[in-house]
């Protein structure tokens, strides 16, 4: 009986077109549970899951009587209807994986894994051992209710909770949480993030792989009123591992499926991080889903956000991280001393010896202003790397109290030293190693660092995400239409420049002199850029320009493109898109074929005449032009196929392979687009042939026109508007010719990152704390 459920459920959305990723999202019932009812695979029939669907099908009451009645008799073919339960949240998957999907949760898990274990080392972690972490219950009022994160029934009575624990013992403690849901709150700098990675490393090492695969997102740019959890987390996948963008007969991507199969566990790092006045939105979106996850937030933050919606993170527990101790910090900072001076066989004084004496006096202010600054692992972190680690320096000066009269003044220092300690000590290192490596002036470098920085700081609240293909978007609209303006006009007056002289040198077009052939040049390339700008212009006006990576290669292989894809689908929304532009930058060569003649002397025609054909050019170019960009590039769209596994996103590997791709496109665009301008403008000329008076499309004009528009056109796209095209264009140009950034920014970016200053948290860079950005930030302002 289940089975005839099943049918007739998918009789029903199959007559309104809905996939049931739609069907999901109209009824608010999950993906999982749908296929499992249309598989017959549910034993657990619920009236009102069922009411749900039939709401979001807008079945008759005819049809809805017969999915009741189906329901009855599918419960009395699974003997006698237990009594329904509240929803419990599952520990684990429904089903396990199977296939693809199986392979694509191990093969993510795995590069999670090294991902983190890279970064982990990198930021020194364990070195010389893990500061500690230890954290205790948070008050009642900000989490659940004991039963409820239990997942009990009515009636039973909640075990007592044991949340207090340390760095050891994370995944214990997550464990012990039936609900799977739990929220990690600290203070800034209280080693929020560090516990996040030792959780997922500590997850994915144990013993049995786990059912799920945690995933480490920042959510400090996530906008729920518009982007909703799924989408976010989606999109974060997609952006850090691109062979996850391939098709499942499902025609969703890979990322898409193993979200909605429950098989990926969020992470979400940095709720305080989301501007203010969104985090109760995502407090309520978060409390909409009952999937397994960790949020790792600052208790105040977290805290006005609760009050706001008048409720916790449901099912949730909750654990505070506490503060450093003055034994910590004594156990901890004489291991990180390397400079001590040795003598005979006794060591010499350690360069914390005196701060730590002086810290364990407790009454005297100096000690306890420096002790409260001490009492988070990155001001910990801050105060090695300045003094542990550079000879010149004595830690004692942070306990003058003329100088730092404040703990702000005391952690501003802090801050403002980091970054020219890391690249001097660099410099250091390398001269005493007799490195070539280049050095950093480090005022320079604070400024680059700072420029982006600020960047980052522009709009409602601060983002994170330090992403190679967004660092032109700061800059003016106006400014970018313009590059668009100068690169189009350079690729296309190149373009003719070239094809001009090779027909001219093969002897098939006699020379014309170098005066016209130069103006010609110019005036295409210049009306050419021109209409390439106007077409970024519409773009920036809806939002568009925007680029991001591409997370596709181009494979003519029919068995790459065995994905599940609609290729009809695919085609035509590349299409339209393509004809609308290519309609345009054909509108401007016409202009620029009309200029051409006007300088030319060509004025036998009246100006009635003239204009009569300026427009039937106008029409006929932008319809060879549009038809050829929307056909060459829908067609391109068919035959894309998702990155494999080899390009798992770090900054450095996304740019390369996209650097390549744009070359690959820039080598099948160019030949295919001449093509289509001679074939085109054969079938439009034959369209209009009459209506409009007698057209002339010579064969040798036409493979003129093909030539240059091809290899101009090809040019002007790939630097234009596609992510590396800006990112070269801008990011290793414009920026530094206005000295915003160096000329090698990709091994500066690099370089800040083997510094510590930055981190990678998957395809693009962050600075290695919200704290360190912000000051940057207010440093190059002021």
């Amino acid at each position: 009986m289940a089975d005839e459920l099943g049918a007739l459920l998918r009789r029903l959305r199959k007559r309104v077109r809905l996939t049931q990723e739609q069907l999901a999202e109209r009824s608010t019932v999950s993906v999982r549970t749908i296929r499992r009812l249309e598989t017959g695979r549910s034993t657990d029939h619920r009236l009102r899951t069922l009411h749900l669907l039939a709401d979001a099908l807008e079945v008759g009451t005819e049809e809805r009587r017969q999915l009741t009645d189906t329901l009855d008799r599918a419960r009395e073919g699974a003997a006698v209807e237990p009594p329904e339960p509240a929803p419990i949240a599952p520990a684990a998957p429904a089903d396990p994986p199977t296939g693809e999907l199986a392979d694509a949760a191990a093969s993510l898990a795995r590069e999670v894994r090294r991902r983190w274990q890279r970064e982990e080392g990198h930021r020194r972690v364990h070195d010389p051992f893990p500061l500690p972490v230890r954290w205790q219950p948070v008050p009642a009022e900000l989490m659940d209710r004991p039963e409820n994160i239990q997942r009990l029934q009515p009636g039973a009575t909640p075990q007592d909770l044991n949340l207090s624990g340390d760095l050891r013992s994370v995944v214990a403690t997550y464990r012990s949480i039936a609900s799977r849901r739990l929220v990690i709150l600290g203070r800034a700098g209280s080693g929020k993030s560090v516990l996040a990675i030792k959780f997922a490393l500590d997850l994915l090492a144990a013993p049995a792989a786990p059912a799920r695969v945690p995933v480490i997102f920042s959510i400090g740019s996530w906008d729920p009123t518009t982007t909703t959890l799924r989408d976010l987390l989606v999109g974060r996948l997609l952006r850090d591992h691109p062979h996850l963008a391939r098709r499942v007969p499902s025609s969703s991507t890979l990322a898409a499926a193993l979200v909605d199969a429950d098989l990926i566990l969020p992470v979400l790092d940095g709720f305080d991080e989301i501007a203010e006045a969104l985090r109760a939105a995502a407090l309520e979106t978060l409390n909409a889903t009952s999937l397994p996850l960790v949020l790792t937030s600052h208790r105040d933050e977290y805290a006005r956000a609760v009050r706001a919606v008048h409720a916790p993170l449901v099912w949730a527990a909750g654990i505070e991280l506490t503060d450093l101790t003055i034994e910590d910090l004594t156990t901890y900072l004489p291991r990180t001393d390397r400079l001590v001076a040795h003598g005979g066989e006794g060591g010499g004084a350690g360069v914390w010896d005196a701060v730590l004496k002086r810290l364990r006096v407790r009454d005297a202010p100096e000690s306890t202003r420096l002790a409260e600054v001490l009492r988070t692992p990155l001001m910990v972190i801050l105060a090695r790397t300045m003094y542990s680690e550079t000879p010149e320096k004595d830690p004692e000066e942070m306990l003058d109290t003329a100088r730092f009269p404040t703990t702000g003044h005391l952690e501003e220092h802090l801050l403002a030293g980091f970054v020219p300690t890391v690249y001097r000590r660099r410099a250091l290192e390398q001269a005493d190693a007799g490195r070539g490596h280049r050095n950093r002036d480090p005022d320079q470098a604070q400024r680059w660092l700072g420029y982006l920085a600020h960047g980052l700081s522009q709009g409602t609240h601060d983002q994170q995400d330090l992403a190679w293909w967004r660092l032109s978007q700061n800059l003016r609209v106006s400014t970018r239409v313009l590059n668009t303006v100068l690169v189009s006009t350079l690729c296309m007056t190149l373009a003719t420049w070239l094809v001009q002289l090779l027909v001219t040198a093969s002897g098939h077009v006699e020379p014309t002199g170098l005066g016209p052939s130069v103006s010609y040049g110019l005036l295409g390339g210049v009306c050419s850029g021109a209409a390439f700008g106007v077409t970024y212009f519409a773009l920036a006006v809806f939002g568009r320009t925007t680029t991001v990576p591409s997370r596709v290669r181009l494979r003519l292989s029919a068995a790459d493109r065995r994905t599940g894809r609609r290729p009809v689908r695919t085609f035509f929304t590349r299409f339209w898109f393509m004809l609308l532009g290519g309609s345009v930058l054909g509108v401007g060569y016409s202009w620029a074929v009309a200029l051409v003649s006007v300088l030319g002397n060509d004025l036998t025609l009246s100006h009635t005449e003239l204009m009569k054909i300026v427009l039937i050019n106008t029409l006929l170019y932008g319809l060879i032009i549009g038809l050829t960009a929307g056909l060459i590039f829908g067609l391109l769209a068919m035959f894309e196929a998702p990155m494999d596994i080899t390009a798992a996103a770090t900054p450095t590997r996304l740019l390369s392979v996209n650097r390549t791709a744009a070359g690959r496109q820039l080598l099948v665009l160019a030949p295919a687009l001449g093509v289509g301008v001679v074939l085109c403008g054969y079938a439009v000329v034959h369209l209009f042939q009459g209506l409009l008076g007698t057209l002339l499309w010579p064969l040798q004009g036409a493979v003129l026109l093909g030539t240059t528009g091809g290899l101009g056109g090809a040019m002007a796209y790939v630097l234009a508007f596609t992510a590396w095209g800006q990112w070269l264009t801008l990011s290793r140009i414009w920026l530094p010719m206005t000295r915003r950034l160096p000329w090698d920014t990709v091994a500066f970016l690099e370089d800040a990152y083997q510094r510590g200053v930055l981190r990678q948290a998957g395809a693009v860079y962050q600075f290695r704390h919200i704290r360190l950005q912000r000051h940057l930030a207010q440093t190059y302002r002021h």
